[in-house]
């Protein structure tokens, strides 16, 4: 694997022969989160996973930088688009998801759970009208589905935890884990957002790491490590249960339950997180344009 000289650094981890999918992570360094690309080598159609809209909460402005390299990614490799798929609503970003669709045609997925989010926030932006997950993404998947890349299966897995309705995709030896685990040598994802729960996460994780060994784990996001400075996003399932400082091999599930909780109740919301559910309920989609021509966002204000 090698990274681009792009500030925005990219990693190729190859396929490894039949059955395995070419994957790109795509840092975006603002957020810390992890973009991908995943491909069926044989048909070249390829997958967008968890695509970042550029939003600057100073000014509330958008931009297309992350969404630009990703498909130049896709171009640059000959791919095509098939899928734009998310994990779950995020928090920390705004999905490219919408923006996505209109360039380039392909269906948008999520997990069907994101109609309970959606109840959820409705009640917290207090607009009993707002959010409609079926007319706003193509497909909403249920846990245990498949769906074809190419000649490459896909399949769902309702993952949650740190939302009720987190989903992972595996693709042959490659499983897109989205907002559970951290890199190996950090640990786990926070758990406090509503919906949220450390138990339902603990056997969310359980489930990936009785995975194959040398499954390849590709996290949602990094911030650094305790001895690195360089972002890292992939880890196979034998490496998590070695080292990973939160859930590998002997943890007790009430022992990290109790510091998942302690850790969560020390972290501030994201920065983003109240124009980003807004914008994500509606699959990616700004406000509708008002009578001058621009959109605005309602934010809950002592609600947290």
């Amino acid at each position: 694997m090698t990274d681009s000289t792009d500030t925005r650094i990219v990693r190729h981890s190859p396929s490894r022969g039949a059955g395995s999918p070419d994957v790109w992570g795509i840092y975006e360094p603002d957020t810390g989160s992890i973009q991908y690309v995943c491909a069926d080598p044989s048909t070249r159609q390829a997958a967008l996973v968890d695509v970042v809209l550029n939003y600057d909460p100073r000014s509330a402005a958008t931009s297309e930088e992350s969404l630009e390299q990703v498909l130049g990614i896709v171009a640059d490799n000959g791919l095509e688009v098939a899928w734009i798929l998310d994990t779950h609503p995020h928090a920390d970003h705004l999905m490219a998801s919408a923006r996505l669709h209109e360039r380039t045609g392909a269906p948008t997925a999520i997990g069907e759970k994101v109609r309970e989010i959606a109840d959820l926030w409705r009640d917290l932006y207090h607009a009993p009208d707002a959010f409609d997950p079926d007319s706003a993404f193509s497909r909403l998947f249920a846990h245990g589905e498949t769906f074809a890349l190419g000649d490459l299966e896909v399949a769902v897995t309702l993952s949650p935890g740190h939302t009720l309705g987190s989903i992972t995709y595996r693709c042959g030896d490659a499983a897109f884990v989205h907002d559970t685990l951290m890199h190996a040598d950090v640990g786990t994802s926070r758990t406090d957002f509503p919906g949220g729960s450390a138990a339902m996460l603990w056997d969310s994780i359980q489930d990936i790491l009785s995975l194959p060994g040398d499954t390849r784990l590709f996290v949602g996001h990094d911030y650094g490590g305790p001895d690195r400075d360089a972002p890292a996003w992939e880890a196979t399932v034998a490496e998590h249960r070695a080292n990973n400082p939160h859930v590998k091999d002997g943890t007790k599930r009430e022992d990290w339950i109790a510091r998942r909780e302690a850790r969560d109740e020390t972290l501030p919301l994201p920065d983003r997180m109240l124009a980003a559910l807004q914008i994500n309920l509606d699959g990616g989609r700004k406000p509708a344009p008002e009578a001058d021509g621009h959109s605005y966002l309602k934010i809950p204000l002592d609600r947290f």
